[in-house]
């Protein structure tokens, strides 16, 4: 059975469930407690489990993430909340310089089990700083890795899998995406964890493949709807749900049946996630392709602060669908 769920709500759920299956876990961030957290994930939580289990942190980001990674290293599993993937820039040298390489430097005696979460988005209008699209960034460094679910299942699935994992899982969300509604399996029907590195194929088309992952599956969805029902033009969709581990297989299996692929990715064009997607096809599919392959990213500019320029700025269905259509 299922239910339906915010996404909010199902990942709420995740870290709840994973609360009470290990005593190891806890919850850290700005406002995440007696707040309720910023975004209201952790609503009710500080509540339920208390002070030990669901701590507020200063602002200071590279104090609690430096924080969390010793506490990992002796046993603790971190979830830590930043209020913006954006403020990553001043914990930088703690989230890539200490613990993407913790486990290699100890020769594998030392693991660093945290999750850092938190939006990792624009389209809210809050400015340029505030805006950062970074999981190309860091999945670029070994020892990390990275998801940004789209829907409320694939969240609460992947979170609980991001707890459980012995490595740092960056899990990037999308504030766009905290109210939208989705099925969600009963917890009365077992335990309900999406491995890493598993992609999933959202639509089933022949025509062409749209590849993307957060946010930009739901673009994806909708553009693909659109060009069936007035261009006869079937698509797959491949939400990648994970950017590292990268499910190459499922990747390749869905360029190798259509022929033509368009990639979307909310970062930027230089150096994307998409940009690594489109060196693995061309790299292992490239006698399969009948056109080139295309990208619809984010317009190489900061993060714009007018609404209606910004929508513009950032994948929608309308580019992918123009996308679509050059080649098809």
């Amino acid at each position: 059975m299922s239910r339906t769920l915010s996404y909010r709500e199902a990942l709420r759920e995740g870290l709840d469930e994973e609360l009470a299956r290990d005593p190891n876990v806890i919850l850290m961030g700005e406002e995440v407690a007696q707040y309720n957290g910023a975004y209201k994930v952790t609503e009710g939580l500080w509540k339920k489990w208390g002070d030990k289990r669901v701590v507020d942190t200063p602002i200071s980001e590279a104090g609690f993430i430096g924080m969390g990674i010793g506490a990992s290293m002796l046993g603790v599993r971190p979830v830590m909340e930043l209020m913006f993937w954006s403020f990553h820039s001043v914990a930088f040298d703690q989230l890539v310089n200490n613990a993407a390489c913790v486990r290699y430097m100890s020769g594998g005696l030392c693991h660093c089990p945290i999750v850092v979460r938190g939006p990792a988005n624009g389209g809210t209008n809050v400015g340029a700083t505030h805006s950062h699209i970074p999981e190309g960034l860091f999945a670029s460094f070994p020892g990390l890795k990275v998801c940004a679910p789209a829907t409320p299942a694939d969240a609460k699935g992947l979170i609980k899998a991001a707890i459980r994992d012995n490595d740092p899982v960056y899990f990037m969300e999308n504030t766009l995406l905290y109210g939208t509604t989705g099925e969600v399996p009963d917890p009365a029907d077992g335990d309900f964890v999406i491995p890493l590195g598993l992609a999933d194929l959202k639509r089933e088309g022949s025509d062409i493949s749209l590849i993307a992952h957060g946010r930009s599956v739901i673009h994806a969805l909708e553009a693909a709807e659109t060009l069936k029902a007035e261009h006869g033009i079937d698509a797959d969709v491949l939400d990648l749900r994970s950017i590292r581990p990268l499910d190459q297989d499922a990747i390749l299996k869905s360029v190798m049946k259509t022929n033509r692929v368009v990639l979307i990715d909310e970062s930027k064009g230089f150096g994307g996630v998409s940009a690594m997607v489109s060196h693995i096809i061309q790299e292992n599919a490239f006698d399969y392709l009948d056109a080139p392959i295309k990208r619809v990213t984010t317009i190489d500019a900061p993060a714009i602060y007018s609404k209606h320029v910004e929508n513009e700025q950032l994948p929608n269905p309308k580019r992918i669908v123009e996308k679509v259509l050059s080649i098809a």
